[in-house]
């Protein structure tokens, strides 16, 4: 199993991460929070999970070990692969799934693409005594709010440090943030939480579209 990469990173799309590694270029798939934290040319450090395949090999990458551990429990789950489990954390932080689970709170888990509201209730079953208590801090506290007290991002904070990590100038990535808007607001409206995955590929078609 490949524990960790370490290295500078040589590229960066949407989904992917390509982390130089003795002169071997690791192409790591990343959450958009993830993603937003790195820059070209910087080293970068990322737990990872091998997930092996018939036909492939694909590298998941996240931003520390309790991620990655999250990441790889949510697919003990039944109906769970890699792709929906990095949704739920793209969608999610660790400690805002645990709470989530601990809480029976299915909005936040229909607000992951792919989703409904059955699966949430099977997945809150299924996880309610594998994933444990929050672990930053001793008592629960209201999805909106980090561990250490403050508000945890919200989508457009995300996005907009997404598409800064991509390499867009933050003015293009306010205006992009401003196209997406209208459908955040509609899922916001219904109940939900947008999902930032599904936002900045809309984002990234206006700004395809715009040079």
């Amino acid at each position: 199993m490949i524990a960790f990469v370490q290295g500078p990173v040589a590229a960066l799309t949407t989904d992917t991460a390509v982390v130089e590694v003795g002169g071997v270029g690791l192409a790591v798939r990343c959450t958009p929070p993830t993603l937003a934290a790195l820059r070209v040319g910087e080293p970068a450090r990322l737990a990872t999970s091998l997930v092996v395949r018939e036909d492939s090999l694909t590298l998941y990458g996240f931003a520390d070990e309790d991620e990655r551990q999250v990441f790889e429990l949510l697919q003990t789950a039944s109906g769970v692969g890699p792709r929906l489990a990095q949704a739920m954390l793209a969608a999610h932080r660790p400690d805002g799934l645990r709470l989530a689970v601990a809480t029976g709170d299915e909005k936040a888990l229909t607000a992951v693409s792919g989703i409904g509201k059955k699966g949430a209730q099977k997945l809150l079953l299924e996880l309610k005594d594998r994933l444990g208590a929050p672990v930053g801090s001793h008592a629960p506290q209201p999805p909106a709010q980090r561990a250490g007290g403050g508000p945890a991002p919200g989508w457009r904070d995300q996005l907009h440090a997404a598409l800064v990590g991509l390499g867009y100038q933050p003015r293009e990535a306010e205006r992009a943030v401003e196209v997406v808007t209208p459908q955040a607001e509609a899922t916001l409206a219904e109940g939900g939480q947008p999902a930032v995955a599904a936002l900045l590929r809309t984002a990234l078609q206006s700004l395809n579209r715009a040079r």
